[in-house]
């Protein structure tokens, strides 16, 4: 192995990412829903390399041993379990269940999310800016999922959220980022941890995700619902951490005319 590519792999090694005093070497995180069963989940899972896992506590299993239970495929010893509010669609709900998620398994680092009605379930920020406040108030550490809105995602991270996680695409669309330009601006103006969540179609989604400098993706329907969830998973996987290095490196200036390659001038006429 040459000096270069040696050098190369420790800085993959040490670029680290940190929420709330926790460090993690994975950009990637994932959720654990949406699969044909448990089995699949934690085979998909743990090809993602993924450290941190969402856990929509109102829909799984943590407290029936005589029930399927998530603990058994997916080890709460080796994942950072992030409990969320998937589901809920007001503040109320939001913050109980967390609340009663930090009773169930002593989480305090938690996702909020607080939805508007279907079909569109975009993220009320009425309600959001509402279950935060009790929620940090109440002493979590809140990731907050919320919209693409660069005054709202400051706004939170001035209440005290751990961490912004505005939409790319409405929540299972898989339509990729939609609004670039907008990540971008939340980017610049908070200095919390930065994620996409919801939208990410596929891996170049992912990718582009990390190349405009986001700290972390959250993800579930892509993985989950793609032909075969474990290859995406690994696919998954390479994206982020491809779209990391290549924010590290810094890309080419974008031009409007080319721009050889080789130099035009000393050619063999």
């Amino acid at each position: 192995m040459d000096g270069q590519t040696a050098g190369e792999d420790t800085q993959v090694t040490e670029d680290t990412w940190t929420v709330a005093g926790r460090t993690f070497r994975s950009r990637l995180i994932v959720g654990t829903g949406r699969y044909k069963d448990l089995e699949e989940t934690g085979a998909a899972i743990e090809a993602s390399g993924a450290e941190i896992v969402t856990v929509a506590v109102r829909r799984v299993n943590l407290s029936d041993p005589k029930a399927p239970m998530l603990q058994d495929y997916v080890d709460p010893k080796k994942y950072t379990y992030l409990p969320n509010t998937a589901g809920c669609f007001t503040a109320r709900e939001a913050v109980r269940t967390l609340r009663l998620a930090r009773e169930a398994g002593d989480w305090n680092l938690v996702k909020l999310e607080v939805l508007g009605p279907a079909p569109l379930l975009y993220p009320d920020m009425q309600g959001t800016f509402e279950a935060a406040a009790e929620l940090i108030k109440d002493g979590f550490e809140v990731m907050v999922y919320c919209a693409d809105d660069p005054l709202a995602a400051k706004r939170l991270e001035d209440m005290g959220c751990v961490a912004i996680m505005p939409l790319g695409a409405p929540i299972g669309s898989g339509l990729g980022l939609q609004n670039p330009a907008m990540l971008s601006m939340i980017k610049e103006n908070i200095t919390v941890p930065f994620l996409v969540d919801a939208g990410v179609g596929t891996a170049s989604d992912a990718a582009i995700a990390m190349e405009l400098g986001c700290d972390a993706v959250l993800l579930n329907s892509a993985i989950a619902h793609a032909k075969n969830p474990i290859l995406m998973a690994k696919a998954m996987k390479h994206a982020v951490e491809a779209g990391r290095l290549a924010h590290l490196a810094g890309r080419m200036p974008r031009r409007m005319g080319a721009d050889p390659s080789s130099p035009l001038s000393g050619l063999i006429r």
